[in-house]
């Protein structure tokens, strides 16, 4: 039994060395969202062998680290050995909310929010922090005094209308070419619509401006 206690420690020594390693990044994931974070690592299963060269790396990219997060680390020199530890991180930030009531179909402006602060793990996952994704959007719903803006709650503002002649732009690496054409629905800045040229051709273009979509190819 003496003989298995340097390994244990040993094992010990090298998971604390990867929960810190874990930790940094975290931090250093969290920090742009807010002054003061918080981060509580799970320890790794102490059967596991060592983690050697750790590259730890986030399991979800496309959602903020907050809250509970998974996070991947990849071990030795290959790393081609994936384990996987979770952690909860809350981050003390600034946030915006409505100022005021805000009807169905009102272009959002900057005098109808207000800042305010605190943990943002609390926030709904669809939550938008930065008062730059909110000013310029229409509420696609009516918006209560006091909520926190959600990106379901907003859309771009309408550029093109249905039954609105376009032009259409098709782009590659060398070349452009451009069309005329009806669109068949409306859409704002980066939705996709459906846009009809003579009697039976209907494509889909990315709305680009007022009055002009893309193509690309």
């Amino acid at each position: 039994m003496l003989l298995l206690a340097p390994s244990v420690a040993l094992a010990s020594s090298d998971n604390e060395e990867l929960m810190q390693q874990v930790h940094a990044f975290l931090y250093e994931q969290a920090s742009p969202l807010g002054e003061e974070i918080l981060i509580e690592v799970q320890p790794p299963s102490p059967h596991l062998p060592p983690c050697v060269a750790p590259e730890p790396f986030l399991t979800n990219t496309s959602q903020s680290p907050l809250g509970r997060v998974s996070v991947g680390v990849r071990c030795g020199d290959t790393g081609r050995q994936v384990r996987y530890l979770q952690a909860e991180v809350g981050v003390i930030g600034n946030f915006v909310k409505a100022a005021s009531a805000i009807e169905r179909g009102t272009l959002v402006t900057a005098d109808m929010l207000e800042e305010h602060a605190g943990n943002l793990n609390e926030l709904p996952s669809q939550a938008l922090l930065e008062a730059a994704d909110i000013v310029g959007q229409v509420a696609r719903r009516p918006i209560r005094a006091g909520s926190v803006f959600q990106s379901h709650y907003l859309q771009a503002p309408t550029v093109i209308e249905r039954g609105q002649r376009v032009v259409v732009e098709a782009r590659g690496s060398a070349f452009r070419v451009s069309r005329e054409g009806e669109a068949l629905e409306s859409g704002g800045v980066g939705d996709r619509v459906r846009v009809r040229f003579g009697a039976r051709e209907v494509l889909t273009a990315r709305v680009a401006e007022e009055g002009t979509l893309i193509i690309d190819f």
